[in-house]
């Protein structure tokens, strides 16, 4: 094993960050090679920088009037120049001071300093490569992102255990989670991932379901578990009623106890309306660990950064940052909000008035851009067929149980003529019509 690679272990062993470790993340670390020499030689090449691959002239990487054109708004170095591995000093800072800001109860000391990734799915894919060994167990939600499978199973070749989320009439279904929970718990080892507000249902706990939930992860950490609890708030902040609880879980797990290790996984993606931009932010949390073992666990990531892509996008990052200083922009946010909101009630209203159907059966939901029905005697993946081919409405079937249907993305006044015809279709389909 590379020598740097053992210092970092050795740093971490004893915590919980170190226990969990994959035998890949053991592996892992971030090389004194050419991006490390080339950050020194910017803080000292006074005279010349012969260091990275890059292109200069007098001083500005050189750029195609093509692209400068598009956007005027950035200086060279911020629209074609590589960024550092962990990403740009400044947004890293901007998330972190975000992230404190929305999540009020959590403490500057039980976080690390966020890290750049290229999309939320390569920050859960790296917490994969850092956490999940081959055989190990992670627990996550049925239904779930059909992307999870691929990422825990298929190149990590983990064993998925997917737990029934949701309770009769509504809601988590808290035993069964606590069940969950203390069985794993039994190997010594609980990994899991929490998606808030959820792909497909599209629920966010309330705060008395968060409180619980967080106490039944502490009570298997006080029992001897090692806890690893991995927050995937590809929608946070897209609430839409008064009891969801407003911050992420992240808040309570970074500062329960000291096996648990809870990990951060955000970005700008939904909640800036910025899909393309394919950037996220890994960042940890631990009552157990300090400011070393956070730099030390960034070095690791670090690792699986430069070792697949190399850095995020480096436009994406200053466009990020330009956007959120930006006086317009949180006026904007809360007119978007607005407007999903009120497709929400839409569909809130229209389930409210056409209760009771005899195939499907909407899934709790409360935030984000989706919900779904569980469909009863009939095949939600015929269904979505059906939709499609006679009537020319998309929606997305998750195996024959799960049919998704995103409101987000459908215009307010449509939402009671859509969803009727997912009803008639539904009810034609269970009588064999």
């Amino acid at each position: 094993m590379n020598y740097l690679a053992d210092e970092l272990n050795t740093l971490l062993d004893g915590t919980v960050a170190g226990r969990l470790l994959s035998p890949l993340g053991r592996r892992l670390y971030f090389p004194k090679g050419i991006i490390a020499q080339s950050a020194e030689a910017k803080q000292g090449a006074h005279q010349a920088n012969a260091t990275i691959g890059m292109a200069y002239h007098q001083g500005t990487p050189l750029i195609l009037s093509a692209i400068r054109d598009q956007v005027p708004s950035l200086k060279p170095e911020e629209a074609v120049a590589y960024a550092p591995t962990a990403g740009i000093p400044a947004v890293r800072q901007v998330w972190k001071g975000r992230i404190l800001q929305r999540n009020p109860s959590l403490r500057p000391e039980n976080m690390s300093l966020p890290v750049v990734v290229p999309g939320l799915t390569a920050g859960i894919s790296y917490m994969a490569d850092l956490f999940v060994g081959e055989g190990n167990s992670i627990l996550l939600s049925s239904p779930c992102w059909d992307n999870y499978e691929l990422i825990f199973q298929e190149r990590r070749r983990g064993a998925l255990q997917e737990i029934p989320f949701f309770g009769s009439p509504g809601g988590l279904d808290m035993s069964a989670l606590k069940n969950a929970l203390e069985r794993a718990a039994q190997t010594g080892t609980v990994r899991l991932i929490f998606n808030f507000p959820n792909n497909p249902s599209g629920y966010s706990p309330t705060i008395a379901e968060a409180e619980a939930l967080l106490a039944c992860i502490r009570d298997v950490a006080q029992a001897g578990a090692d806890v690893l609890a991995l927050c995937d708030d590809a929608y946070f902040g897209l609430f839409y009623e008064a009891d969801c609880m407003k911050e992420s879980l992240f808040s309570g797990l970074a500062q329960a106890h000291e096996r648990i290790l809870a990990i951060k996984i955000d970005g700008p993606t939904k909640e800036d309306y910025v899909w393309g931009f394919r950037m996220g932010f890994i960042t940890f949390g631990s009552q157990g660990l300090q400011e070393n073992h956070y730099e030390g666990l960034v070095k690791k990531l670090m690792g699986a950064i430069r070792s697949s892509v190399s850095c995020a996008n480096t436009p994406a990052q200053y466009l990020l940052l330009k956007s959120l200083e930006d006086e317009r922009t949180s006026a904007e946010k809360e007119q978007y909000h607005t407007l999903l909101q009120r497709r929400y009630q839409q569909v809130k209203q229209f389930l409210d008035e056409h209760p009771a159907h005899p195939r499907l059966w909407p899934l709790p939901f409360n935030s984000g851009y989706f919900m779904s029905f569980r469909c009863m005697g009939i095949s939600a993946e015929a269904l979505r067929q059906e939709l499609l081919a006679k009537h020319g409405i998309g929606t997305i079937s998750f195996g024959e149980t799960y049919l998704r249907v995103a409101f987000a993305s459908i215009e307010e006044e449509q939402i009671p003529e859509v969803y009727q015809v997912i009803y008639d279709a539904a009810r034609d389909l269970g009588s064999g019509t």
